[in-house]
């Protein structure tokens, strides 16, 4: 009964003195420590034992309610918060950096790698390429949007791309199907050539001597150069790389343009024509009488 008549009187004092003094306003916070603070300072007046449960790390005073275990220290819950954002982290999970803690959400903004695509924070799987980090899911080809497969990439100007755009869009063309040249090639007219594709632009045969002719940016076979060019004898059909004599809106060799008629060459140039034909003078006056 002593002992509860003195605190009766303690709190009468105390109620007395908080009406003669009104207390500031304070944080509740802070309010709340004070009040806790007070209540184990009177249960020890009293000789109520209280076991302490540590000094929290933040406000260094003792903790008898709650406790929070954290980074090797103890806290009140209200005391261990977020070192970026003051929101108190309490029971939930947090990160560590630097002894330091993290609300989730502060951590990954503040320290996650970022994608070169999003440019958000990359929780989970990260890939690095191109010296920067991804979200798996955003490192695609840079043209068709498909994310890479096993064959992996090609780079051009710091952008991904897959070998099938890659190659369509940036290897050299072949001069004759205009497909890209991948392995094996001709160089030849200034271009490149699949070994295949390089051949006569008429007959399609190859050019076995290594030797052709050129002519409007396509290559050919020496008659078909020839013929094309209108220098083809109309005698033999054969070209003519020499001497040419032109008549009748042909060209021949000068030993193949003759008489239809005797053969005999027409050395001079002078000739008679009759049904496209060409004639010595001596011939067409037997053939052809007036």
């Amino acid at each position: 009964m002593a002992h509860l008549c003195e605190m009766q009187t303690q709190a009468a004092v105390k109620a007395d003195a908080s009406k003669k003094h009104p207390a500031n306003k304070q944080d509740p916070k802070a309010s709340l420590d004070s009040m806790l603070g007070d209540l184990e300072q009177d249960l020890q007046d009293l000789g109520v034992a209280t076991v302490s449960k540590g000094h929290c790390a933040s406000c260094r005073k003792p903790i008898a309610g709650k406790v929070i275990h954290a980074l090797g220290q103890v806290w009140h819950p209200e005391h261990f918060v977020c070192t970026h954002c003051k929101e108190e982290i309490g029971p939930k999970p947090f990160f560590e950096r630097s002894g330091l803690a993290y609300c989730p959400k502060d951590y990954h903004d503040l320290f996650s790698p970022r994608c070169a695509y999003c440019a958000a924070p990359i929780l989970d799987k990260v890939l690095t390429a191109m010296n920067q980090t991804w979200h798996p899911e955003h490192f695609f080809c840079f043209h068709c949007g498909e994310v890479f497969g096993a064959e992996g990439f090609h780079e051009k100007d710091k952008k991904p791309y897959c070998r099938k755009d890659f190659l369509a869009m940036f290897s050299p063309k072949c001069g004759g199907c205009n497909r890209p040249v991948l392995e094996n090639y001709l160089s030849a007219m200034d271009t490149v050539w699949h070994p295949e594709c390089f051949v006569c632009g008429d007959c399609f045969s190859s050019f076995s001597s290594g030797s052709f002719f050129e002519l409007d940016g396509r290559p050919y076979c020496e008659l078909h150069y020839h013929q094309r060019r209108g220098t083809l004898c109309h005698g033999c059909g054969q070209p003519i790389t020499g001497r040419c004599i032109s008549a009748m809106g042909h060209k021949f060799h000068p030993e193949h343009f003759v008489c239809a008629f005797c053969l005999t060459q027409l050395s001079k140039g002078i000739f008679r024509e009759q049904d496209d034909k060409t004639y010595c003078q001596p011939c067409f006056t037997k053939l052809f009488p007036l």
